[in-house]
Order: C-alpha cells, then structure tokens, then sequence
C-alpha cells in the first residue's frame, strides 16, 4: 500500500484555477455539430484539374459487373445448365423415345433420374415379327402405341412427357403411336 501512495504522489499535480470554466469553454466553440471537430480546408475550383481521360482502342471494352452474359461468355460455359434443365427430371420423371428405322419401330419408356428403362416395345421382336405382314406401317404403330401403354402400367407408370427432337412434327406414324399410347390410359404431361 506503502508504494500505491508513493507512485501517486510522484504525478504532477495541476491547481485548480488553472482548469476553464463552463462559461470559457462555451465561448471557445463556435459550434456544437460533429462537422466542427474536423479541420477546415479550402479547395480552390480553379486549382482543380482533371486527369486525362485513357484513350479506348477499338477493340477494348468497359462491362459492368451487373451486366448480363452475353452469348460469347455462354458458350465458354456450356456446362452451365438453365433451371428447367436441372428440373425437368424430377417435374417429369419418365420420358418416351420413339425409333423408326426402315426396317422395323422400337419404342421405349425410360426413367430420367436413373436411366432405368421401364417398358419397350419393338416389331423386331420375335413375336411380332412373324405376325404382323409389314414392320413400319401404320398397324404396326398402333400395336407398339398398345404395348407401351400396357407395359408401361403394369410398371406403375401412368404419365409419361415426349420431347420431339428439334424440327420434329407429331404427325404420321408418330402422332399414331402418340395416340394409342392416350388412348390406352397413359397421360402425357
């Protein structure tokens, strides 16, 4: 305790008429805003120069961070999926493939998620191939559309999607197969 009382006395002491009174300090500011505890400097317009401005070539370009992609940076990124791609598998999860060749029909229902075919029907196939009299006509198209459908119920699968290839028109063969696969329960969606 001896040595508390002994550093305490060591500091420099101040008389108190020496501290401003409230009347002094009052008229020492001039203002009360934070604005005044900053210094005060002045700028001069006139002294003020602009820098130069950097020349553009023709082929450099200036693009804000919020702009949207264009085309060019796409397809630097073709791995970039859009939202309906990503999900369209579970949305519709079963998706029907149709095959004509000039030889016979091949039709198949396949899984999405996980590749699974769940039903096919072909005129290739040793039991239709030796009854029906031609492979590609339209007789042909309605009993693979029949088979599809049946199969395709008896695997719990009662809504299906078809996505025509690009340029493809549901028409023909096609649209018949598309509508005795309707015709037979299966809703497409």
């Amino acid at each position: 305790m001896a040595s508390v009382i002994s550093s305490s006395s060591a500091l420099p002491t101040r008389p108190l008429d020496s501290f401003p009174t409230h009347s002094e300090r009052s008229n020492k500011l001039t203002s009360v805003s934070w604005v005044s505890s900053f210094p005060s400097i002045n700028i001069s317009v006139n002294s003020f120069t602009l820098p130069p401005s950097p020349s553009l070539n023709k082929g450099s370009f200036v693009q804000a961070a919020w702009t949207r992609r264009s085309r060019g940076e796409a397809a630097k990124q073709p791995n970039r999926k859009s939202w309906k791609q990503r999900t369209d598998m579970y949305m519709r999860p079963f998706l029907l493939n149709v095959f004509f060749s000039k030889k016979f029909i091949h039709a198949k229902v396949m899984h999405r998620g996980t590749s699974k075919v769940i039903s096919v029907a072909t005129t290739n196939a040793k039991d239709l191939r030796n009854t029906l009299p031609s492979l590609t006509d339209h007789n042909a198209c309605r009993i693979i559309g029949k088979l599809i459908a049946e199969r395709s119920k008896d695997a719990d699968v009662y809504a299906m999607s078809y996505e025509p290839r690009k340029g493809e028109r549901i028409e023909g063969k096609l649209g018949i197969v598309l509508d005795t696969i309707k015709e037979n329960g299966i809703i497409f969606v």
